[in-house]
């Protein structure tokens, strides 16, 4: 794999990715406990996880850092991802989260970076990206919540992006703004629930063709879509709205089988 050309990704379910970048061995929001149980969101939210991950943290290997988008939700860091953090080499996440963490992480806030080196591999430009889990206001209920900007030497059609748990709101056109997006791993599933009625966590199929259409990236994976009760919209609904998109947009989709490692052009 020319790491300037190519990198690796494997979709292992729910928001939890494995990215392979020219030897560097990235982990996106680690869940790895089995189905069944229900996990407490807090203000009265919860949910049932459905599906366990296609890859155990035995078969996983080496993992050089985890890009946290946030702590404080079991869909996206559960016991068994939580057991696996000290044994990685850096993890990265929320300044919250990294104060929950009591120490075993580094806090980013939006727009700020970090930079990860090691001899025979590209350095790592990361930079955290701003999200909002919810509707306006809803900041001090879900929690700071942050994405991911991936770049180094080599990229040509611009850096991987993680949305990270977001609703489309300004801090993604800033995204746009800011940032040429050659792979976007977007965060779906138009989450909602019972107790806070239509108000969604999550974006849509239709925020995300809006989104793209601002960000035009080079390839988007639809990621965190599946395998939780509180998700709204699954893939064959967010696949319609895709179907409605601009041509090169609908091009741009590429559905990863879970628990399959490809190589995609950056």
């Amino acid at each position: 794999m020319n790491p300037t050309a190519t990198i690796r990704v494997t979709h292992i379910g729910g928001p939890t990715t494995l990215i392979e970048i020219g030897g560097w061995r990235l982990l996106s929001d680690p869940t790895f406990d089995a189905p069944g149980r229900r996990y407490a969101f807090g203000w009265g939210t919860s949910s049932r996880k459905l599906a366990g991950p296609a890859v155990t943290t035995s078969a996983l290997g080496r993992v050089d850092a985890v890009l946290l988008t946030h702590d404080q939700h079991g869909d996206n860091l559960d016991d068994a991802g939580r057991a696996l953090l000290p044994s990685a080499g850096t993890v990265l996440t929320t300044i919250p989260g990294a104060r929950r963490l009591g120490g075993i992480a580094e806090g980013l806030a939006a727009w700020s970076t970090t930079t990860l080196r090691a001899e025979g591999r590209p350095t790592l430009h990361i930079t955290a990206t701003p999200c909002r889990h919810g509707p306006p206001l809803s900041g001090p209920i879900v929690g700071d919540v942050i994405g991911f900007s991936l770049r180094w030497e080599g990229q040509r059609h611009g850096v991987v992006w993680i949305s990270g748990d977001t609703v489309l709101f300004r801090g993604l056109r800033e995204v746009a703004e800011r940032l040429r997006v050659g792979i976007a791993l977007v965060h779906l599933g138009g989450v909602r629930f019972p107790i806070t009625g239509p108000a969604r966590y999550s974006m849509t199929g239709r925020d995300a063709v809006e989104l793209c259409q601002a960000i035009r990236p080079n390839t988007v994976i639809p990621v965190h879509y599946e395998g939780w009760k509180h998700f709204r919209q699954h893939r064959k609904a967010i696949e319609r709205e895709f179907a409605g998109a601009p041509e090169d947009i609908q091009r741009s989709v590429r559905w990863l089988p879970i628990g399959v490692a490809a190589d995609i052009a950056i």
